[in-house]
Parts: C-alpha cells; sequence; structure tokens
C-alpha cells in the first residue's frame, strides 16, 4: 500500500490574488510583486489572465467554478442525450401506432 504524498502546490484566496494584481495594476512590476510575495511570474500572468477574462467570476472556487467552457460541454452532453430519447420515443411512438 503507498501512502499518499502531500501536494507542494500552494493555493491562494481570492483576496490575495486581487491584492497582487491590484499592486500590479498600480505599477508595480510583476516581477518586483514576484519576488517580494514569493511568487513565479508565471503565476501573476496567468491571474492577470483570468481576471481579465471572467472579471467578477475570477478566483471564485478551485478552478473550475468560473469555467464557462466546462458547463458549455456539459449542457451539450445533456442536449445531446436528451436528443438521442426523442428520437427514440419518436420511433417507438410510431412503432405503436403502426401497429393499431
Amino acid at each position: 500500500m503507498s501512502e499518499k504524498i502531500p501536494s507542494k502546490r500552494r493555493s491562494y484566496t481570492r483576496e490575495f490574488k486581487m491584492k497582487v494584481l491590484r499592486e500590479v495594476e498600480a505599477g508595480k512590476s510583476q516581477a518586483q510583486a514576484a519576488r517580494e510575495y514569493q511568487l513565479g511570474e508565471s503565476s501573476i500572468y496567468k491571474w492577470r489572465r483570468q481576471f481579465a477574462k471572467y472579471k467578477a467570476k475570477a478566483f471564485a472556487g478551485r478552478g473550475q467554478a468560473y469555467s464557462d467552457a466546462a458547463r458549455i460541454s456539459e449542457l451539450e452532453r445533456k442536449v445531446g442525450q436528451l436528443t438521442m430519447e426523442n428520437d427514440f420515443l419518436k420511433k417507438l411512438l410510431q412503432k405503436l401506432a403502426d401497429e393499431s
């Protein structure tokens, strides 16, 4: 049996991310903010992209709470499933109508 190794990935609150982004917007360089908060510059860059794309919904949860693409995919799968069910029921009704 293997033991689960604890994750080294750090997580940050929405408030922390917004604080860092406000400082960068106010004129602090990304490199300076990254050094000050011991972050990777790529993290700040990613946060800026996410905030630009999702605005108030950004950083709402554990990564996928604001994901429109995931929601669209889920709804498309549901539409496909319902379409198949409708087609099946239509054929069944037609078959019953033909027999009577």
